[in-house]
């Protein structure tokens, strides 16, 4: 069963699994930069990112200069940590053109099992909890599961800018979820 949690340390374990699992492969959804690796492995280093996390989603002042505030999410299938999940709150310029209301990754060895799908579908029901309506989802033009994802849930293609597709995904059907 896939669902949604805030991030935790108590899937530290899990979560350093997951990151070299990924390898040099951007994580989205997560705010995960390689370079804070070796901090965060530090003493309290994962406890502290966790929290900023979680302030990220209420204070606009604990979020970097131009980014919004949003709610991380870590995917779970069955208990066990296999993606990262974002959804923004609202969108900058730039955000309209790469990255969207939500951004989302799953780990290479719990895909093509409906993982993203699942996922993708509660963020909806989350943005639309939150007003959002429709939510802006974007993926590289060349990713066709990603796309299949997008367009299983609703998603319109809009056009794509570069090398990004951008959808329009309606949400007010999935207001009934709080996560």
């Amino acid at each position: 069963m896939i669902e949604l949690a805030r991030p935790t340390s108590l899937l530290a374990q899990e979560w350093w699994e997951m990151v070299d699992e990924f390898g040099d492969e951007l994580m989205h959804g997560s705010a995960y930069r390689p370079e804070e690796r070796t901090a965060l492995e530090r003493p309290g280093g994962l406890e502290a990112w966790v929290d900023l996390l979680a302030a990220r989603e209420v204070d606009q002042s604990a979020v970097p200069e131009g980014y919004v505030t949003a709610s991380y999410r870590w995917i779970l299938d069955d208990g066990r940590l296999v993606g990262t999940i974002a959804l923004r709150h609202h969108l900058t310029e730039a955000l309209l053109v790469i990255g969207g209301h939500i951004g989302y990754a799953v780990r290479p060895s719990a895909r093509r099992r409906g993982v993203a799908t699942g996922a993708l579908r509660i963020a909806l029901r989350m943005a639309a909890a939150r007003g959002i309506d429709p939510a802006l989802v974007t993926c590289d033009e060349d990713n066709l599961a990603s796309a299949r994802t997008i367009e299983g849930s609703g998603g319109v293609l809009e056009d794509v800018l570069g090398t990004t597709r951008r959808y329009w995904v309606p949400t007010t059907a999935r207001a009934d979820v709080r996560t």
